[in-house]
């Protein structure tokens, strides 16, 4: 089964696309995931990503396909979860043609429905233990001993820069802008479905499954 997971940065989509190929073997194909291992890996593609990168450009569309592509032939016979990609039409496109090529389809199209105040609240109060990178929330995940994470007992912590409400509502906007106009084209062929991306993480979960099975 291959699907792809829709939602503005923060709504879930990885933590969700991580559940399932714990719970399925379908494998998670974060692209900015896939572009730093293919460049450390030196793959063909990894090869072209660093000279791209190198030089101060954007990998285009066609290099992204590529490593895709790259990493269906290698590992995904238990499916693959689509977390953050395609993110416009073009690349929709492609992508269809890159399963096509392979006798492979896309099985569901599943957006995480958030409120853009909420999601904001929920990115700017995040934090991790610098030491083994346990998440941590201002409000809904506190350590249990303040000043020490529950897992390693370090006293460390550290927050990612671009969490703060300025550049959440950018991407939110970008994400409008750009992603959620590919959501019709899923449409018009009855991929789409919607599940609450604030709901709690474990009832996300169940919503997907529900969906896959059903």
């Amino acid at each position: 089964m291959d699907i792809i997971l829709l939602g503005p940065p923060g709504a879930g989509k990885g933590t969700q696309a991580a559940r399932l190929e714990k719970a399925r073997g379908m494998i998670q194909l974060s692209t900015g995931d896939m572009l730093r291992a293919a460049v450390k890996a030196e793959t063909p593609v990894g090869l072209k990503v660093k000279a791209v990168m190198e030089a101060g450009e954007l990998v285009s569309d066609a290099i992204v396909s590529a490593l895709i592509g790259e990493r269906l032939d290698q590992d995904a016979s238990g499916g693959a979860t689509f977390d953050g990609y395609p993110r416009t039409q073009a690349q929709a496109e492609a992508l269809d043609l890159l399963l096509a090529e392979r006798g492979r389809k896309l099985d569901h199209v599943i957006e995480l429905d958030v409120d853009e105040d909420a999601l904001v609240e929920r990115i700017v109060g995040r934090f991790t233990c610098a030491a083994c990178g346990t998440g941590y929330h201002d409000r809904f995940h506190l350590p249990k001993v303040e000043g020490r994470c529950d897992v390693c007992g370090s006293h460390e912590f550290k927050r990612r820069p671009d969490d703060n409400a300025e550049t959440v509502r950018t991407r939110m906007a970008e994400y409008r802008a750009k992603t959620a106009p590919i959501l019709p084209y899923y449409e018009a062929r009855g991929l789409v479905s919607r599940v609450d991306g604030m709901a709690d993480m474990d009832a996300v979960t169940a919503a997907i499954a529900a969906i896959l099975d059903g």
